[in-house]
């Protein structure tokens, strides 16, 4: 049993010294999903409930002079969703690098899974 602990041990290592920040992100990402409960954007599908888990990537406001929306996206370290609140153009705490829980149904726009006016919690850093 202890041989097991040390091969896993020294295969993790392996993989941290020569895989890049971005893919050991993901992993780490993907885990806290799973951990959540939270469902696994790559699992997502069209028309379902959802509650997703992740780092928001980017955040866009709209121009001045269009409809008020504000778009971020979501990624769980599999797959990125966009969250898009519609009639706002700032939410306080909805900003890149900070990782949130969302609640909402699954929506397809042009190729990519969408959630609108998702409920959200902003998640504390440990």
């Amino acid at each position: 049993m202890g041989v097991d602990k040390g091969d896993g041990y020294w295969r993790r290592l392996v993989r941290k010294l020569t895989s890049d920040v971005e893919e050991l992100d993901a992993d780490d990402l993907s885990r806290s999903v799973e951990a959540s409960g939270a469902v696994k954007a790559c699992d997502c599908r069209s028309g379902q409930e959802v509650t997703v888990l992740g780092r928001l990537r980017s955040v866009e406001l709209s121009p001045g002079d269009a409809v008020a929306t504000l778009e971020a996206e979501l990624f769980d370290g599999t797959e990125g969703v966009t969250l898009v609140w519609l009639g706002r153009r700032r939410i306080p705490g909805i900003e890149p690098g900070r990782t949130v829980k969302a609640k909402g149904r699954i929506a397809v726009r042009d190729g990519r899974k969408v959630l609108y006016n998702p409920y959200y919690e902003l998640q504390t850093t440990t």
